[in-house]
């Protein structure tokens, strides 16, 4: 749960947010109370490394979203209803997104989550009801991609629950995806997903293109396709292991024979 000790702020409202916001200093926890369900919540200070400015609801702190467009930021305990999407976009280096709600986000891709930039975390929040109601969009629960962004290098996304996905849990595509989401400068890599639940309605709960060294353990995938992972695009050096499949999922993983280099894992089971 969010601890709202040590509060060098207190606001309930949208006017004081925004003015605790833009006077706080590296290391300053701000916590937020009531319902600013009107309110999308911009963050474009930070802290320093070593210390971030903390945002911390309480648990049950609405707001229609959530941009974070600064570095050494921590935010949790908010909970994300019918947000334009996606429900929360991190783009910054060292910010940490944890314990927070993203309920059905809507418009766009119908992302939950979008994440840019290095040493990023993303802790045990829950992502549910993503769906493009007919749209056609491509709703998933995570997402990033290089082309006009920033790479990601040492991300940690451990303990989140991606529950009713229409289309995959983490759609990633890195600087070596050319001609898709890729292109760019900088490197992908570093990744480890572990200890998180992905509920989804692809063929794959996971699609990993163009990052190299990702480490996914101890996740449990539920949904009806043919494999869990898919690895593709230079996808390199992957360690998979002591993932749990549900039923209706026929192989663990598919690779393109291009992301074989320094794979650690089950035998791939096709292509991605």
């Amino acid at each position: 749960m969010p601890n709202q000790t040590n509060c060098g702020k207190q606001v309930t409202d949208a006017a004081g947010l925004n003015q605790a916001l833009s006077s706080a200093q590296g290391g300053e926890r701000i916590c937020v109370k009531g319902n600013l369900g009107s309110v999308r919540l911009e963050i474009k200070k930070g802290g320093t490394n070593g210390a971030p400015i903390t945002i911390t609801g309480d648990g049950n702190t609405v707001v229609k979203g959530i941009t974070i467009s600064a570095s050494n930021v921590v935010i949790e305990g908010f909970q994300v209803l019918n947000a334009a999407a996606p429900g929360i976009q991190i783009q910054g280096n060292g910010v940490t997104v944890q314990d927070n709600t993203v309920k059905h986000p809507s418009g766009g891709d119908y992302d939950g989550l979008r994440f840019f930039g290095n040493n990023l975390k993303i802790l045990h929040n829950t992502i549910s009801d993503i769906n493009p109601q007919g749209s056609g969009a491509h709703a998933d629960c995570m997402q990033t991609f290089t082309s006009d962004m920033p790479s990601s290098e040492n991300v940690l996304i451990d303990g989140n629950r991606c529950d009713k996905i229409d289309n995959q849990c983490l759609m990633a595509e890195g600087p070596g995806d050319v001609g898709d989401g890729g292109g760019g400068d900088g490197t992908s890599a570093n990744w480890t997903l572990s200890n998180n639940y992905c509920q989804f309605g692809a063929s794959q709960g996971l699609m990993i293109e163009a990052v190299q060294n990702v480490t996914i353990r101890n996740n449990e995938f539920a949904g009806n396709a043919d494999k869990a992972i898919g690895l593709d695009i230079g996808a390199t050096g992957a360690k998979i292991s002591a993932n749990k499949m549900g039923t209706g999922i026929k192989a663990v993983v598919g690779m393109s024979s291009d992301s074989k280099k320094g794979y650690q894992g089950p035998q791939p089971q096709g292509g991605p």
